[in-house]
């Protein structure tokens, strides 16, 4: 893809994050290495709840556009999360080939900011209503570095996915809503191959599709589809002893999600909401030979304390997709070592963790009429996991996370729901 406006102004937003992150990893909170929805500025306090009645347009926008219909006016938000994980390493016996000895360390990487921006508009005067909406987002990201540890012999992998996403979404009925969103990812990468890698970007296409279906004046469905996203990062890896540098593949997976969620309880100030989400990791490239075909199932709630204020509790199940039974290669390169160094190598993205828990609060007309501020908090019950014989990792997180959201030109009546 050639660079134009989108590209560019993905670049900045991308150059401005690695900066503050200190080319720090984002992996404290991930399905594999998607975030999915759990950093956005109110699906975050949710556990990333948000298929069916996204309560922030950002969440639509990334997951099912159709739900962007529920916005009236203009909308507009600026916000970010911090992420942090804290990795452990043992490698109980030497892999040679590698030339890695056995050793027990911390990763070293930092934690990330990840960012959240973007705009949506109603749009008047066609013959359907029509909502279009416009995001750079923080997409995925992951990776541990070792390279303190001289017998890691400087094993590190960074990885760190943005996208900037049009998305426009039209109301069928007065029921029915369908929605499409374009993401143009641009992509930074290095390793996770023991060698000599260098940063690298690369850019790609992905694109979502939703329907969201309204049962009722409370209770509403949703589902979305989205496409793998395959980038290529040139000459990113010089591998083992080799001399000559390798392009190296990665993606992310196509994937399936469907919610649903209800407002009808305690006067209507309670909304209670669910989402199942398969990502279909063996559609990935790199990835669909380090992790297998994951489930997630997302809780969330939201309570209406006062006319102003929002109080926001969620959990997420997320299936360990870390695969068992590896081969002996990682995409088309052939790892010297066998499966031990295929385990190695693996335990570099290696998000075990199945259980996650978040909170969070929104306050309406802050400061001024029309403002909003959304903030949150999660993180992952620590978890380990034995990778063959002879590695072991063990990962915690916690994640927090706020966004100030401006609206305009809003029917008079604004009601506190996900169509506000």
């Amino acid at each position: 893809m050639t660079c134009g406006m989108p590209v560019r102004l993905t670049r900045g937003i991308a150059a401005l994050v690695v900066v503050l992150a200190s080319a720090g990893s984002a992996a404290a909170q991930t399905y594999g290495i998607d975030f999915r929805n759990t950093l956005m500025p109110a699906s975050g306090g949710m556990a990333g709840t948000s298929v069916a009645a996204p309560q922030d347009f950002l969440s639509a926008i990334n997951a099912n556009p159709a739900a962007l219909t529920q916005y009236k006016g203009t909308h507009f938000t600026i916000g970010g999360a911090f992420a942090e994980a804290t990795v452990d390493l043992e490698q109980k016996a030497a892999v040679p080939l590698l030339g890695v000895a056995a050793f027990s360390a911390k990763s070293s990487t930092p934690g990330a900011i990840v960012p959240a921006i973007g705009v949506a508009q109603e749009v008047d005067g066609l013959p359907l209503p029509t909502t279009v909406g416009l995001a750079v987002l923080g997409a995925a990201g992951g990776g541990s570095s070792y390279v303190q540890v001289p017998a890691s012999n400087a094993t590190a992998s960074y990885l760190l996915l943005l996208e900037f996403a049009p998305s426009v979404a039209v109301e069928l009925t007065e029921r029915l809503s369908i929605g499409a969103t374009m993401f143009i990812g641009d992509g930074y990468a290095s390793g996770p191959f023991v060698g000599t890698s260098g940063m690298t970007n690369a850019y790609a296409l992905r694109g979502g599709f939703g329907l969201d279906y309204a049962l009722g004046d409370a209770t509403w469905l949703g589902a979305y589809y989205q496409t793998t996203q395959a980038f290529r990062f040139e000459n990113e890896a010089v591998l083992f002893s080799e001399r000559q540098p390798r392009d190296v593949d990665m993606g992310l997976p196509q994937q399936v999600g469907m919610g649903i969620a209800n407002e009808s309880l305690l006067d209507g100030r309670l909304l209670l909401a669910a989402d199942a989400l398969y990502l279909d990791w063996r559609s990935a490239a790199l990835f669909k030979n380090i992790y297998r075909g994951q489930w997630v199932m997302q809780l969330g709630s939201q309570y209406r304390a006062t006319d102003r204020v929002k109080l926001r509790l969620g959990y997420a199940l997320a299936q360990n997709p870390v695969d068992e039974s590896v081969g002996t290669r990682i995409g088309p390169v052939e790892v010297p070592g066998g499966v031990p160094a295929v385990k190695y190598l693996q335990a570099q993205f290696a998000i075990v963790n199945e259980h996650r828990m978040a909170a969070g609060i929104g306050v309406s007309d802050l400061l001024m009429r029309g403002l909003d501020f959304d903030a949150f908090a999660g993180g992952m019950f620590p978890a380990g996991e034995s990778l063959g014989s002879d590695t072991y990792v063990s990962v915690k997180s916690y994640w927090l996370g706020v966004g100030f959201t401006w609206h305009f030109d809003q029917p008079p009546a604004r009601r506190e729901t996900p169509r506000s």
